[in-house]
């Protein structure tokens, strides 16, 4: 870790002395921004969902241990990754090939919707808990926290 701390370090420090502190300002911002987001959609992809466990070891990641959505521009804007469970289900599965699983629980929007609603916990935790509770009542409830 302390390898790859260095390498960060150094090149923020090339950054400045090659473009100035203007740019690099921009990149620090554009980089908490990026991180932010990937951050948030994990965040949303995972809320409130669990595996079983058994003798210590949890079992095998499905479709339904990641919420998904199949909203068209979603799914054509980022490249499918609103097809979030099938990845998990099978990770070497290449992204253009994807596939819905009705069973999955489904998010209320797309990822631009969730990715706001997460901005306000209190409207988030009322939107996703009662979407939780559907899908514990549709099923055994066993996946949902």
């Amino acid at each position: 870790m302390l390898r790859f701390q260095i390498i960060q370090i150094t090149f923020i420090l090339g950054i400045y002395l090659i473009f100035g502190l203007v740019v690099l300002i921009f990149y620090l911002i554009s980089a908490f921004i990026g991180i932010s987001l990937l951050e948030t959609v994990n965040y949303i992809e995972h809320y409130g969902l669990r595996r079983k466990e058994f003798q210590g070891k949890y079992e095998r990641t499905m479709p339904v241990h990641s919420w998904n959505s199949n909203h068209p521009v979603g799914r054509l804007l980022l490249l499918e990754l609103s097809r979030h469970s099938d990845h998990h289900f099978l990770a070497n599965r290449k992204y253009q090939i994807l596939r819905h699983f009705d069973e999955s629980p489904q998010m209320p929007t797309g990822y631009p919707g969730m990715v706001l609603l997460s901005f306000f916990p209190p409207l988030w935790f009322k939107v996703m808990h009662k979407e939780i509770e559907k899908y514990r009542n549709r099923a055994d409830g066993s996946f949902l926290a």
